[in-house]
C-alpha cells in the first residue's frame, strides 16, 4: 500500500506539470479579463451596486433583454427545423450528392460572420436579387423591407447558425440502425408517424445539443444584428457596444457583460438537467 503512494504522488505532480501550460494561458487569455470586467461593473462613483442598480431598475434594459432572448428562441426553433431537414437529406443523400451538401453546410464556417453579413446586405436591400425574384414571380407587388429590422437579422442570423444545428443532429441521426425505419414503414407507418416515434426520439440528445449550441450563441451575438438590426431590435452585445462607443459609461458595459455572462451560465445549467455537458463536447 505505501509503495504506491510514491507512484500515485509521481504521477499526480507529472499531470499537473502537464496540465500546467494549458491551465496557464486560461487564466492569462479568460480568468485574467473576467475578472478585471467584473471588478469594472462594480466601479462606479455612484457606488459599488449602482451600475447594476441602474440597468435592473431601467426599462430600456428589460425591453433589450426580452428582443435578445426572443430572438434567440425564433433564431433557434428556425435553425433546429432547418437544420433537421438538411442532416435528415445528408443521411438520406450518397456519394456526391452528400459530398456537395456537406461543403454547401461546413464550408461557409471559414468565411468570416462580417462577409456574410454583408452579403446579406447585399441581397436583402429593396433592389436586391431576393426582391427581385420575388417580384417578378408575383408573390409580391412592390419589394418590400427586409433589412434593418427583425426579418433581415433572422434570416442572417439562421444562414450563420445553421451548420452548429446540421452538424450535431447529422451524428445523432447517422447512429440510427436503418433497420428500424424499414420496419416501422413495414408495417404501415407513415412517414409522419415514423419521425414522431421513431426518428425523433432516437435522435432526441443530437437535437437538444444543437439547440444549445445555436441559444447560446444566438444570446451573444453581435456583428449580425448590429449590422441589418434597426434601432427597435437592439440586444444586450448591442447596448454594451452603445455603453462603451457612445456613452463612455465603462461600469455600465461591464455590469451588462456579467448580467448576459449569467444568462448564459443560467442557461447551461438549465440545458445541464437535460443534455449531459459531455454531449456539447462531443457534438462534431
Amino acid at each position: 500500500m505505501t509503495e504506491g503512494m510514491p507512484q500515485k504522488s509521481s504521477d499526480a505532480l507529472g499531470a499537473a506539470l502537464l496540465l500546467a501550460p494549458a491551465l496557464l494561458v486560461i487564466a492569462i487569455a479568460f480568468l485574467a479579463p473576467l475578472a478585471r470586467l467584473a471588478a469594472l461593473s462594480f466601479s462606479s462613483p455612484q457606488g459599488v451596486l449602482a451600475a447594476y442598480r441602474e440597468l435592473l431598475g431601467d426599462e430600456v434594459f428589460w425591453i433589450v433583454l426580452r428582443n435578445t432572448i426572443g430572438l434567440a428562441a425564433i433564431v433557434t426553433i428556425i435553425t433546429l427545423t432547418g437544420g433537421f431537414a438538411l442532416a435528415l437529406a445528408l443521411t438520406r443523400l450518397g456519394g456526391g450528392w452528400r459530398l456537395a451538401l456537406f461543403a454547401a453546410v461546413v464550408l461557409p464556417l471559414w468565411v468570416s460572420v462580417l462577409v456574410r453579413t454583408f452579403s446579406w446586405m447585399l441581397l436583402l436591400e429593396r433592389n436586391g436579387p431576393i426582391n427581385e425574384a420575388m417580384v417578378a414571380t408575383g408573390v409580391i407587388g412592390q419589394p418590400v423591407q427586409l433589412l434593418f429590422n427583425f426579418t433581415g437579422v433572422t434570416i442572417a442570423m439562421v444562414h450563420v447558425l445553421l451548420p452548429y444545428a446540421v452538424l450535431p443532429i447529422y451524428a445523432a441521426l447517422v447512429k440510427i440502425d436503418p433497420a428500424l425505419l424499414k420496419a416501422s414503414e413495414g408495417l404501415g407507418a407513415s412517414f409522419a408517424t415514423t419521425f414522431q416515434r421513431v426518428l425523433l426520439p432516437l435522435s432526441a440528445r443530437g437535437v437538444a445539443t444543437a439547440a444549445a449550441f445555436v441559444f447560446l450563441l444566438s444570446l451573444s451575438f453581435f456583428v449580425t444584428p448590429a449590422l441589418l438590426g434597426g434601432a427597435n431590435n437592439m440586444t444586450i452585445p448591442m447596448l454594451i457596444d452603445t455603453f462603451v462607443n457612445e456613452r463612455l459609461a465603462w461600469p455600465l458595459a461591464g455590469a451588462a457583460s456579467m448580467l448576459l455572462l449569467g444568462l448564459v451560465l443560467g442557461c447551461i445549467a438549465v440545458i445541464g438537467r437535460f443534455v449531459p455537458l459531455g454531449g456539447l463536447a462531443e457534438a462534431r
